[in-house]
C-alpha cells in the first residue's frame, strides 16, 4: 500500500512542479487535492493498520472513509493537533474541484489596467497564487516524506550500505 500510494504522491507532486513551472497554477492548485488525499492516506493507515485490509479491498462505494472522516479520525488519534486540517480544508478543496464559486479567486487574472477575467491557460501575472500554491504544498510533500520514513523505516540505511 503505502510504496502505491507514496509513489503516486510524489508523481503528483512533480506534476504540480511542472505545472507551477509552466505557469498552469489552476491545474497544479486542483492536483493540490489529489496530494492531500494521499498524504492524508498515509498518515490514516499508518495510525488505523487494521483498515489497510479495507483499503487493498479497493475501498468500495461507501466502505472508504472520505477525506474529512480521515481527517477527523487522525486529529483524534493525535490528540485533536491543531495542526491536522480539517472539514474547512476539505471544503476549499471540493469548491476548487467542483467548480463552486468561491473557487473563482483561483482563475482570476488582471486584465488591462483595472479588468478582471479567468485565466483559460497559464497565469503568469498573479505571483502570490503560486507563492500561495508553493506554501500549500510543501507541508503535504513533507508529510509524505515522514510516511515513508515511517512505512521503510531501514531503508535508508539499506539504500546506502
Amino acid at each position: 500500500m503505502a510504496g502505491q500510494v507514496i509513489a503516486q504522491a510524489l508523481s503528483i507532486t512533480l506534476s504540480i512542479r511542472e505545472l507551477i513551472r509552466q505557469g498552469y497554477l489552476f491545474g497544479a492548485h486542483v492536483l493540490l487535492s489529489a496530494l492531500v488525499e494521499r498524504a492524508a492516506i498515509l498518515l490514516y493507515l499508518h495510525l488505523y493498520p487494521n483498515e489497510i485490509d479495507r483499503w487493498t479491498r479497493g475501498w468500495h462505494q461507501g466502505d472508504a472513509p472520505g477525506l474529512a472522516k480521515m481527517f477527523d479520525a487522525i486529529r483524534a488519534k493525535q490528540q485533536h493537533n491543531p495542526l491536522i486540517p480539517g472539514r474547512d480544508l476539505t471544503a476549499t478543496m471540493n469548491s476548487l474541484l467542483h467548480s463552486k464559486p468561491d473557487s473563482a479567486p483561483w482563475s482570476m487574472v488582471l486584465v488591462g489596467e483595472t479588468g478582471f477575467g479567468h485565466a483559460v491557460s497559464k497565469i503568469l501575472n498573479r505571483p502570490e497564487l503560486c507563492d500561495d500554491l508553493c506554501a500549500n504544498v510543501v507541508p503535504w510533500l513533507a508529510v509524505v516524506q515522514g510516511m515513508m520514513g515511517a512505512y521503510f523505516p531501514n531503508e535508508s540505511a539499506t539504500a546506502s550500505g
